[in-house]
């Protein structure tokens, strides 16, 4: 009854009509969708196929297995599936606010799964001699600790109609995804591996819904963004994409040491076991196994980083760019918004209303426990060295900048710089997201005046289309514009010919994505942070 009660409510949110139901024979077996009808546009839309056996039991904290053996009865894609097990979307702060669904995510660890929106597959089917789409993959954010392709901001149905086929995947989150064992049966980053399967799954059956398997485009926001930065530098995911977007976050940490290593990583799984009354001097990882799900929950931190000198990432960024061993064969868009840091500083001191010089150094030391190598002197005279005195609240938003520039802006913008330095044949832009969007500021308390992190994901998903009532005309056809630029790059590379290269001649080119001014560049915004304060940190 619940369900069904879901379907009537997205139905009616979406203003989507019904039509006919239709059946595609997949490795997962015969999935049944229904094609709809958006913006005047036939898409066939799929929800929650399955692509990987249901990692529990002995499959907890281990890689994924694709589908043995395909379903004998119809699976029903006509409804929203599982989301993965995650904390509750109150105590996760303001790091996901401007994608947190209205809708209540029903969570499962049996939860890997696929969405699909296909321009009428009926029409494009192979088999019938109809030119195959180019293909969006789509990896959500949430800190890898929550999120979920079934929230209302990550519906695709718009974005398909621009003559391309989207898929979005969850993942395993949390320690379930990133708990680190040590062991073959717990490696460690196997939501990373789940979204590699997911790859694989629609390379072999993605043609059957109209989509090429050649022309894939993976993107994502946050900590999806992570993700795409990972695949472009892990060895296992070679030729299973073409081109990348990655909007707002890179997997890219002080160079003299990772976030986390592998023997902090498996000591912080140990001590987890032990909260979770599994002995670690015995088979702690099998005991962990069947302890129930949620019980993970209550002793989950919010902060969940990969693993590297691991199979699937064997090697820094940096080392990977020094040594060309990366996926370079790929075209690439990284951007960021104007304002990525704000409401950070409330995982740190929710409290905090103003800072001294030396309440400013302190909590540099806090972010250095995660991040290592900050020298917090250094920190505190930089981002303090402009400030008004007499605004109380100035010291607060500038410890607000230095995280944006350390956690999102910089890894995003040497990420982007680094790949078309080493791979210069490439087609490489970069993005500045600077408009403030009134629906961003209403539904997620952005402060005013700001434009802050997850700001473009409405726009990327067309959502003005969907609700025109919440936007203006203006947010509208900038959305037209975003969706446009980023299925024309999955489409041919280049998303206009407005937008130049990052590296123009040696010249750093960012695109300001506002729709006050579509042609405006900046000239290298990133020259004084990322470029100068910040360069012998990262690189």
């Amino acid at each position: 009854m619940f369900k069904l009660t879901l379907l009537i409510y997205l139905v009616s949110i979406f203003s989507i009509q019904f039509a006919n139901s239709i059946d595609v024979n997949t490795t997962s077996g015969v999935v049944r969708g229904l094609t709809i009808n958006v913006l005047n546009t036939s898409v066939d839309q799929f929800l929650g196929i399955p692509y990987a056996e249901p990692p529990v039991g002995a499959l907890r904290f281990a890689k994924p297995e694709p589908i043995k053996k395909p379903s004998k009865v119809i699976i029903d894609a006509t409804i929203t599936g599982n989301s993965c097990l995650q904390l509750p979307s109150n105590q996760l702060g303001q790091f996901n606010t401007a994608t947190n669904s209205d809708i209540d995510l029903i969570q499962n660890e049996d939860c890997l799964v696929l969405n699909i929106w296909t321009p009428n597959t009926s029409k494009n089917n192979s088999s019938k001699g109809s030119p195959l789409k180019p293909v969006m993959f789509w990896i959500h954010g949430g800190s890898l600790t929550s999120g979920s392709i079934f929230m209302t901001p990550y519906n695709a149905s718009v974005l398909a109609t621009n003559d391309v086929v989207l898929v979005s995947t969850n993942y395993r989150l949390g320690p379930f995804g990133f708990l680190y064992g040590g062991r073959e049966d717990a490696p460690g980053n196997v939501g990373f591996y789940d979204q590699l399967l997911a790859l694989k799954w629609v390379r072999d059956n993605i043609h059957l819904l109209g989509g090429d398997r050649d022309h894939i485009t993976v993107f994502g926001q946050s900590a999806g963004s992570w993700s795409v930065s990972a695949l472009i530098i892990s060895p296992l995911s070679k030729g299973l994409f073409k081109r990348a977007i990655m909007e707002s976050g890179a997997h890219l940490y002080n160079k003299d040491r990772d976030v986390i290593s592998k023997q902090e990583a498996l000591a912080s799984a140990q001590k987890l076991a032990e909260q979770l009354k599994c002995n670690t001097s015995e088979q702690w990882i099998q005991c962990l196994r069947g302890v129930d799900a949620k019980e993970f929950l209550k002793t989950e931190s919010l902060y969940v980083f990969p693993v590297e000198g691991t199979e699937f990432l064997p090697i820094s960024i940096q080392k990977a760019f020094e040594t060309k061993k990366f996926n370079s064969d790929i075209d690439l868009i990284a951007g960021m918004t104007l304002d990525e840091e704000s409401g950070f500083i409330s995982h740190f001191d929710p409290d905090v209303h103003n800072l001294t010089a030396e309440g400013f150094k302190l909590l540099v030391s806090e972010v250095n426990d995660i991040y290592h190598g900050l020298d917090a002197e250094n920190v505190t005279q930089f981002y303090l060295k402009n400030i008004d005195p007499k605004d109380p609240g100035a010291s607060v938003r500038a410890f607000e900048v230095f995280l944006g520039d350390l956690v999102m802006k910089c890894p995003t913008y040497l990420f982007a710089k680094q790949f078309a330095t080493n791979a210069p044949g490439n087609n490489v832009y970069a993005y500045e997201l600077t408009f403030e969007s009134q629906f961003t500021t209403n539904a997620t308390g952005c402060p005013p005046g700001m434009v802050c992190h997850s700001a473009d994901v409405p726009f990327v998903f067309g959502r003005p289309f969907l609700y025109p009532d919440q936007f203006s005309h203006e947010e509208t056809v900038f959305s037209g514009d975003i969706m446009k630029m980023w299925t024309n790059f999955a489409k041919t590379g280049k998303p206009d010919d407005l937008w130049p290269q990052l590296l123009d001649n040696n010249a750093i080119q960012v695109r300001d994505l506002n729709p006050r001014n579509m042609s405006r560049v900046l000239d290298n915004p990133f020259h004084t942070t990322c470029d100068d304060f910040w360069k012998d940190y990262y690189l």
